[in-house]
């Protein structure tokens, strides 16, 4: 095999590794997907891989549900460093406005990846939100939910930042989404980081 193919091999492996053991709550192994200064961006958490493993185990401990399932990858590489697109699904089961209610959020993974002594491991891992939904797990039972809260949020992601709201969760309001100027400020990001020059800070919602 080239080199190429098997560094896409490997990085396959680290992003279906990272689901597999951050829903499993395998913590140990679950850090070593992320470099040292390695970050997270998510609706209910932005910070450090470090503290996101904090406080997501925290969350596991307590019983909070959130599950992830993996489609298709494309990965662009250019020598130590790739971009990883990852489709997924997000799947959250919680009580909604007094009923049990599981939202499931459709979008990909869009990873800032690094080859540092020989490993591979994650950048930055910035989710986009594309679409959700939310269903009561018994469907005799319809959640009455705030049209004016729920239509607050953004579009690919309005159902889970109702969920996570209501669970105390403070969301950030401005993640990417299948189109617009979020997304395109990403992939510009994701091309600079390809062609070497420092990651980026993403612009915060005026």
């Amino acid at each position: 095999m080239t080199e190429e193919t098997t560094d896409a091999r490997l990085i396959r492996d680290l992003l279906e590794n990272w689901a597999v053991w951050r829903d499993a709550g395998d913590w140990g192994r679950f850090r070593s997907v992320w470099h040292d200064d390695g970050r997270m961006m998510a609706t209910w958490f932005q910070g450090s891989a470090d503290e996101f493993i904090k406080v997501s185990r925290e969350g596991f401990e307590r019983g909070v549900s959130i599950l992830h399932f993996l489609g298709g990858t494309s990965i662009d590489l250019s020598g130590s460093r790739a971009i990883a697109q990852t489709k997924m699904t997000i799947s959250q089961r919680a009580i909604v406005d007094g009923v049990d209610c599981d939202v499931v959020c459709t979008g990909r993974f869009y990873d800032f990846l690094e080859k540092r002594d020989g490993r591979w491991g994650l950048v930055l891992r910035q989710p986009i939100y594309e679409k959700d939904r939310l269903d009561p797990v018994h469907p005799s039972e319809v959640p009455a939910l705030d049209r004016v809260r729920l239509e607050s949020f953004p579009i690919g992601y309005r159902h889970l930042a109702y969920l996570q709201v209501g669970l105390g969760f403070k969301v950030k309001p401005d993640m990417p989404g299948l189109t617009g100027p979020r997304v395109e400020d990403l992939y510009r990001r994701g091309k600079a980081w390809l062609a070497g020059e420092p990651l980026e800070v993403a612009p915060q919602a005026a």
